[in-house]
């Protein structure tokens, strides 16, 4: 009875002595936030029995750290510690900071990892079962509202058996391990993955080098698994783009290849990489790619028509005609 009364009274914005919590978000769930000694990248996953758990959950910068404040979110953590990182502040120095006067902190569940691997981890006395935290060389893992005991354990196994791969596939790893193991005891419902270059080239527009939200799903790491492939994909695209730039012919259509091979029904990747033929003078080798995605779906062909005037298909006229008869 106490129990419910204390989760009634948080819920309402009390807790057990009569105090005002400010307004928090649940996310009882499981995340893990790392560095990778190598690149320096820092990043966070989580998944949750909860709507769009990574607006709440996962915070990053480049060049500064990771946040995870997950149970009764304190969405302010995240800002607040990334900015105490900036001051220079240590991972353990900015969590003691945001938990000081926190009147909420025994129902707080928060991880940190600053710029130069350092972590720091809190798990309250009121967090709900299962729910607790392991530290290990770079990276954090943390739980609660499990169905088992061993989620955190099964993640850090997991995270370490998997130190050979790219970051983003080893937090999913992590991930994926703690779903296997029973996970939120309430079922799951949406993740989210946060990468971030370990130095800041001063464009925080532009240093976020995986974010991916699945924000209402039946099977969100599934989902997430698959929107890393498809941003992966993309980046040999945008790889195949630059060598274009460069004149680099033979290594853009090997990053073009690369890419429609991972995404082999992605249509317009099929489309760019037969624009950029033709534009290349090999119009006999993009004449075949143009009649199968017009044979899929006819606005392409329309678009096609539409590229000659800004200047992105640079065919001649007869050229034009060939490629609207497929």
């Amino acid at each position: 009875m106490k129990k419910l009364l204390f989760l009634a009274c948080v819920l309402t914005g009390l807790d057990s002595v009569g105090q005002t919590l400010k307004p928090s978000e649940l996310a009882h769930t499981f995340s893990i936030v790392a560095r990778d000694p190598k690149t320096g990248e820092m990043a966070v996953g989580v998944q949750s029995h909860w709507f769009s758990v990574g607006t709440a959950v996962s915070w990053a910068e480049a060049g500064v750290g990771a946040v995870a404040t997950q149970s009764f979110t304190n969405k302010s953590f995240g800002i607040r510690g990334l900015t105490l990182l900036k001051e220079g502040k240590s991972a353990q120095q900015a969590l003691d900071e945001l938990l000081l006067d926190d009147e909420g902190r025994e129902v707080r569940q928060v991880a940190i990892i600053d710029q130069n691997g350092n972590v720091a981890a809190y798990t309250g006395k009121k967090c709900i079962q299962f729910a607790n935290h392991m530290i290990g060389d770079q990276f954090s893992v943390q739980s609660n509202m499990m169905l088992t005991d061993n989620v955190s354990a099964a993640m850090a196994k997991a995270y370490k058996a998997n130190l050979k791969q790219p970051l983003a596939e080893r937090v999913l790893a992590a991930l994926n391990a703690a779903q296997s193991v029973g996970g939120d005891i309430r079922g799951k419902q949406s993740a989210a993955l946060l990468v971030v270059p370990g130095k800041s080239k001063g464009e925080p527009w532009n240093e976020r080098s995986v974010d991916l939200r699945v924000d209402d799903h039946e099977k969100p790491l599934q989902e997430l698994g698959r929107l890393l492939k498809v941003q992966q994909a993309y980046e040999h695209m945008n790889n195949g783009d630059l060598a274009v730039e460069l004149n680099d012919m033979a290594g853009a259509m090997r990053e073009y290849g690369t890419a429609m091979k991972m995404q082999p029904e992605n249509l317009e990747m099929q489309y760019w990489t037969a624009v950029t033929l033709a534009n290349n003078k090999q119009v006999g080798k993009a004449l075949p790619m143009f009649k199968r995605i017009f044979t899929a779906d006819k606005n392409w062909k329309e678009l096609t028509r539409r590229l000659p005037a800004v200047g992105l298909l640079t065919v001649t006229t007869i050229e034009l005609a060939s490629i609207l008869a497929q």
